[in-house]
This record gives structure tokens, C-alpha cells and sequence, in this order.
């Protein structure tokens, strides 16, 4: 079956910032966005103008579960900063575990400092969710994730 044809949004929600980033209309390469500074009255606004500028077919939100596999307060949080955006636009939450440590050891790696690189770590976790749903979506052949009603 392959990969469907179509832009997504890929996000990682945080507490203060939201890291967005975007992937080519043949699902392909996942590219860093912006962050988004996290803010009840714009945040979801600014994501769903992302989704409209890039005609995205979905917005994939990364689902910041334990290492088991359960849920954490920042899982409840993600879940409801999701069904916010399902309001308007298709939504599938992925599991997201370690996007972020993985984010920040490649900036370590790069010599990027994680005090002055917190907006750059956030687009690179929101890189790294949105590409690994790509690839699974490559291999499986089905999409990744769950879809929001």
C-alpha cells in the first residue's frame, strides 16, 4: 500500500512550548517548523494556521507516554491539546517516547547547549515524531497511531 499522498504536521507538546514541523506532499522528510510559545488563547489557532499554510492532511501530536507504555500528566495533556485541534482538522496521536531526549543528545552532539537551544530542541522532537510516523506508516503500510473522533 505505501505511504498516502498529502502533507502532515507533525507536534510535540510541551508545557511552555509546542514544537511543529512539517513533511513534503509524498511523505518523505520530516523539516522543523517553529515553536510555538504554549498559550490557551493562540496556541491552537497558530497550529491550525500551520495546518492550513501547509494544506496538511493531518496533524500528528506525539503522545508522551512512560517507558511502559502508560499514561503520564503530560499524556492527559497532549490528549487534550489534540482533541482541541480535532475540532477543526483530522488528528492522529503517536507514541513519542524518548523523541525528546533523542532531540536533545543530537543537539549535544551537534555542541548546541540545551539552555539556549529549549525552541530548536522542541522542532527537532516534533522532526523526529513526525518522521518516525512517516516511516512506520512506509513499512507498514497502514497509517501510524490513533485517529481522534
Amino acid at each position: 500500500m505505501g505511504i498516502r499522498s498529502g502533507r502532515r504536521l507533525g507536534v510535540d507538546v510541551g508545557r511552555a512550548r509546542i514544537g511543529v514541523a512539517v513533511c513534503d506532499r509524498d511523505g518523505l522528510l520530516a523539516t522543523p517548523v517553529e515553536t510555538v510559545r504554549r498559550d490557551d488563547a493562540t496556541d491552537v489557532r497558530r497550529i491550525l494556521e500551520l495546518a492550513d499554510e501547509y494544506d496538511a492532511l493531518e496533524v500528528v501530536v506525539g503522545l508522551p507516554l512512560s517507558m511502559s507504555g502508560g499514561d503520564t500528566l503530560s499524556t492527559a495533556d497532549a490528549r487534550e491539546f489534540a482533541a482541541r485541534i480535532a475540532e477543526q482538522r483530522p488528528v492522529r496521536l503517536v507514541d513519542e517516547r524518548l523523541s525528546t531526549v533523542t532531540a536533545q543528545r543530537g543537539l549535544h552532539q551537534a555542541g548546541r547547549n540545551t539552555k539556549n537551544s529549549r525552541a530548536v530542541i522542541d522542532q527537532a522532537a516534533a522532526v523526529i515524531i513526525l518522521q518516525h510516523a512517516l516511516d512506520h506508516e512506509r513499512s507498514a503500510g497502514a497509517p501510524p497511531g490513533a485517529t481522534l473522533p
